[in-house]
Order: structure tokens, then C-alpha cells, then sequence
């Protein structure tokens, strides 16, 4: 393991020059990185100007803000790659203009790659990446190994790798990043699920579903393929591999390398840890920890390391996160699910539930939502898509928020005792937020505010 390369020097990258199209904070640190190790770049975006000015300023690089076609062109034909943002649309024009002129098209994975060989656990799924990534990594500290989750986080792989006291990298790996790797093999890839998603930003199911395979492409012999058998397109998937070896995770199938058995998490060496000792009883949750059970097995972490780690996870913010309780009715934040088939996983954990739903649509069918929600007894729909969400329940009673206040009033009005209230909006927040986080934060102080605070004998979430 040679861990970072010193900052010269392209290894693996054949390419000097770059276009990197978006300055968010994945291709902000990919410029750095270009840049210190001797590589030219040129910059552009679509949006506010005012952090790739003051980026090409410190780098001394071109910029070009909202640049039109002819300016596209005349770049990618004096540089030798791009690297588009993580999240910008397969049909964009850089992207068409790039094929057209053979320029290849890159991620941040292919920077690290070319700059470094440690360890990667990778993990991806249309749902569930996020607490996974870091689960893992916990059970790996846990383990005595520095490890950071990184990818699809608040740190990019491509920064990450600066930091040469870290042994081990867990990397969300998006459909985003993935469908432009060049190349990218994981020691161990976890696939947790697949589901209609991201068609604002993937021209059609096909080829969102051909960049969450993409995680397997490059392993081979001595990788390991974490499977769900559980899902379908997941399952098929890795039947065609041929050169990891695949384990196989199951909340349903006995069989399976990786299972529960009704009270315990199962591993081929017998019973793990029992299921009421997990931080969450909600069966995706379930389903998150037998992947990163396996995940860990392979590599080689110590059992009592990945128990003592299961023990002490709490989730995540804003992943059906318990706000409080007030008048028999307990509140929930799931804001972080942003489509359909995460909205009706997390409603599957519950009795009897008011649906607080909407915000941006992702190009996704909502009328998916009623498909098994048995337990909505009653919707609220909230931003651009409130109308939309509240049609796929036309037999239960319903409300169109104005806004967040209005929400939870309504959602209020609608329980009753023994309810969850549950903010799972199935779409995106950026109608009316800046992020999930804010859009939960805002329900979670909504809440608090109209209705804990109005019965003081109530649970409150810390």
C-alpha cells in the first residue's frame, strides 16, 4: 500500500488538461488536486459565477461562466478530458459536445485511482447509502483502522485521499460518479437496492440501473460483491459477475450468507447480535446492517468489533428520526427520502400513519406511493408536488399545505391517537429549501414549536 502520491506526476492519468464543468465541492477539490499535481484545468458553470471566479483566481486557471456552445467547443478542443459535477444531467451539452469531439468523460474516482491505492469499500443503492457509508466506517474504527466515509458526503473521495493517516476509505458511490468512472475497483462493493430514481438527471431507467452496476465492473478475483437477494434488479445483477466473489445479505431468505432469523442477525460463523439491540427496528434499517456486517467479515473485521459498533449507532439525521410525542401522536423526520420507493420502505416500520409528502418531483410516478401504504390513513402534500402526491391517495383524506406551518397543522388536525406523523417526502427539496437537512430541520422546529410545546407531559427528541 502506497497510500498518496507525492504531488507530482500523473499515475494511471494519461490526460494534462481538463474542463471541469460545475464548481461544486467535488470538482473545487478535483481542481486543486489537477493543479498541484501539475495538470492545467479550465473552469466552468451554469450557475452563480462567484466561487469559480474566486477558484480560477487562486489557481490561476480560465473561467467561463454560463458559457454557450461555441465556447464549449473551442475548450474541449484544447483540452484532453472533463470532469463534469456529480448530478449534472447525461444530457447536457458538455457532455454531447465531449462525446462528439472524443474527449473522454471522468469522475473523481479516476482521480483517486491515479493517486492513490488504498483500500475502498464501496457502497451504493438507490436508498440506504448514506447510513451504510457510515455504519461501516464506524465498525471499522471500532475495528482500531482509520477510516473515513467519504464519496457522495460532505468530503469527496478525490480531497480525502490527502489525508495519508487514513487506512481505509468507505465511498458512497452515487449513480452520479459512478456512470463516468473509467475505472473504479473497490475491494468490496456494496449494492443495497435499486429503484426508480434520478431521471432529472439520468436519461431513463436503463441507464441509471447500468451505472449503480457500474460499482462491479472492475472487481475481480479476491473482491467481494455484497448482494441484497432481496431485490430483484440487485439480485440479477450479480448472478452475471464472474470475477468476485458475491456474498449474499437477506431480511427473507434463510439462506442466505447474511440473514436474520426472526431474532437475531446471522452470519455464516451463527447468530451476531440480536435484532432488539439494533439502534432501529424499521426492516430496511435491518437491512442496512446486514450489509455492513458483510461488508465488514470481508474485511476481516472482528466480530466483537462489528457487534460492539451495532450497538452504539444511532442513524442518522433526518432518517425517520424521532422529533417527540404529544397527545398520543409520536413525529417523525424521514426528510432524507427523496423518491417513492425510500418513502414506502421507511412506511413499513409503522401501524398507522399521516403522510406528509411533496416538495420537487424528480421525474419519478408518485402514484408508486399508495402501492403497499396500507398504513396512510391520511396525506398532506407539501411544495411543487403536494397536488401530485395527494392524487395517488384519493380515498383517504387529504390536505395541500401552503407550507411547513401549514403541514404540520393539518397533519395535527388529521391524527389520531396512536399515529406516527411522518415528514417522507419522496421528492426533493429544492423547490422550497436549500437541502433535505433543511427541509427536516424546519419540520423537526415546526413540530416543536406547534405542537410539543403545546403539551409539556410530551416525549421530546434531544
Amino acid at each position: 500500500m502506497s497510500g498518496p502520491d507525492p504531488k507530482s506526476g500523473h499515475r494511471g492519468l494519461p490526460e494534462r488538461s481538463f474542463l471541469l464543468h460545475g464548481m461544486g465541492v467535488t470538482n473545487q477539490a478535483a481542481a486543486r488536486g489537477l493543479v498541484s499535481r501539475g495538470a492545467s484545468v479550465v473552469l466552468s458553470d451554469d450557475g452563480d459565477p462567484t466561487a469559480m471566479l474566486e477558484l480560477a483566481e487562486e489557481l490561476g486557471a480560465e473561467a467561463y461562466p454560463s458559457p454557450d456552445l461555441e465556447q464549449l467547443r473551442a475548450v474541449l478542443l484544447r483540452v484532453d478530458a472533463v470532469l463534469p459535477t456529480p448530478g449534472l444531467p447525461t444530457s447536457h451539452a458538455v457532455l454531447s459536445l465531449a462525446d462528439e469531439l472524443d474527449r473522454p468523460v471522468l469522475s473523481e474516482f479516476d482521480l483517486a485511482a491515479a493517486w492513490d491505492d488504498r483500500p475502498l469499500i464501496a457502497v451504493t443503492g438507490t436508498n440506504g447509502k448514506t447510513t451504510v457509508t457510515s455504519l461501516i466506517a464506524v465498525i471499522l474504527e471500532q475495528d482500531g483502522r482509520r477510516a473515513a466515509a467519504v464519496g457522495n458526503t460532505d468530503v469527496p473521495l478525490v480531497a480525502a485521499i490527502d489525508d495519508p493517516t487514513t487506512e481505509v476509505f468507505v465511498v458512497e458511490a452515487s449513480s452520479f460518479r459512478l456512470a463516468h468512472s473509467r475505472s473504479f475497483r473497490p475491494r468490496v462493493g456494496v449494492w443495497l437496492n435499486w429503484a426508480p430514481d434520478h431521471l432529472d438527471v439520468h436519461r431513463d431507467l436503463d441507464e441509471y440501473r447500468a451505472a449503480k452496476a457500474r460499482v462491479w465492473r472492475d472487481m475481480g478475483p479476491g473482491d467481494v460483491a455484497v448482494a441484497n437477494a432481496d431485490d430483484p434488479v440487485v439480485a440479477a445483477e450479480a448472478h452475471r459477475l464472474d470475477g468476485p466473489h458475491v456474498v449474499w445479505c437477506s431480511t427473507e431468505d434463510l439462506s442466505a450468507e447474511y440473514h436474520e432469523d426472526g431474532t437475531h442477525l446471522v452470519t455464516p460463523a451463527g447468530p451476531l447480535i440480536a435484532l432488539d439491540r439494533l439502534w432501529s427496528a424499521m426492516p430496511h434499517d435491518r437491512a442496512n446492517a446486514l450489509a455492513a456486517v458483510a461488508a465488514a467479515d470481508a474485511m476481516g473485521v472482528h466480530p466483537a468489533a462489528v457487534v460492539t459498533a451495532l450497538e452504539s449507532f444511532r442513524g442518522l439525521p433526518h432518517r425517520v428520526e424521532f422529533v417527540g410525542a404529544a397527545h398520543g401522536v409520536r413525529w417523525f423526520d424521514d426528510s432524507k427520502s427523496t423518491a417513492p420507493h425510500s418513502t414506502r420502505s421507511a412506511l413499513r416500520g409503522f401501524d398507522s400513519v399521516v403522510l406528509i409528502a411533496g416538495g420537487r418531483n424528480k421525474g419519478l410516478d408518485l402514484t408508486e406511493l399508495a402501492a403497499g401504504a396500507d398504513a396512510v390513513h391520511a396525506v398532506v402534500g407539501i411544495g411543487e408536488a403536494g397536488a401530485e402526491v395527494v392524487a395517488a391517495f384519493p380515498d383517504r383524506p387529504t390536505v395541500v399545505a401552503r407550507d411547513m406551518t401549514d403541514a404540520v397543522l393539518s397533519a395535527r388536525g388529521l391524527a389520531r391517537v396512536g399515529d406516527a406523523v411522518v415528514l417522507s417526502p419522496a421528492c426533493a427539496s429544492f423547490d422550497q429549501y436549500s437541502s433535505y437537512a433543511a427541509r427536516g430541520r424546519d419540520f423537526a422546529d415546526t413540530v416543536r414549536r406547534e405542537v410539543l410545546a403545546q403539551d409539556r407531559s410530551g416525549e421530546v427528541a434531544e
